[in-house]
């Protein structure tokens, strides 16, 4: 499996147990719908190996404690600590109308209703509190907030967002 083709569900933050159970803390809105996972992927000395879930439960809202198959004790556990968990983008719940998943809407044109044409995505920046879509114009750099009340509406189908910025948002970087 290619990183490519998984999207990024957590990264595995403590043990819990002596017994080799871990912390997954889960960087999604809906932990709930991870809890029936059979196995995940994790990212171990930059290849992603599978490990098979014995039992899970959610601690907390955000954490999401596993035994994995054949991590038995804290030593075993201590191996697993900071990686980071994948799933294949095929175990993505379906979304709404308006609704995206950062990775769909990488080369989207971006139309904004005052400015017009701004230009195409070429990354979301997410390292911030506030996302970011990096749009690309005239070789220059946009950077818009991800954020509804920006967005008007979303054409899946013919690869574009239509957005109602604040005025001066964009020419700032012009």
């Amino acid at each position: 499996m290619r990183k490519e083709d998984c999207f990024y569900l957590g990264k595995i933050v403590s043990k819990f147990s002596f017994k080799g159970e871990l912390l997954i803390k889960l960087d999604t809105d809906d932990p709930e719908h991870y809890l029936e996972m059979e196995s995940v992927f994790v990212d171990y000395n930059k290849n992603l190996v599978p490990f098979f879930i014995e039992k899970s439960s959610l601690q907390r809202s955000e954490l999401l404690r596993v035994k994995f198959e054949d991590v038995e004790n804290e030593e075993d556990a201590d191996d697993l600590l900071k990686c980071e968990v994948y799933l294949p983008l095929s175990e993505l719940p379906p979304l709404g109308e308006n609704q995206f998943y950062f990775h769909e809407i990488i080369g989207f044109e971006v139309i904004d209703l005052s400015f017009g044409k701004v230009g195409k995505i070429t990354g979301i920046n997410d390292s911030s509190p506030q996302a970011l879509f990096e749009i690309e114009h005239q070789d220059k750099q946009v950077l818009i907030p991800v954020n509804d009340d920006f967005i008007d509406h979303l054409e899946k189908e013919n690869k574009k967002i239509f957005t109602n910025v604040p005025e001066g948002l964009i020419e700032m970087y012009l």
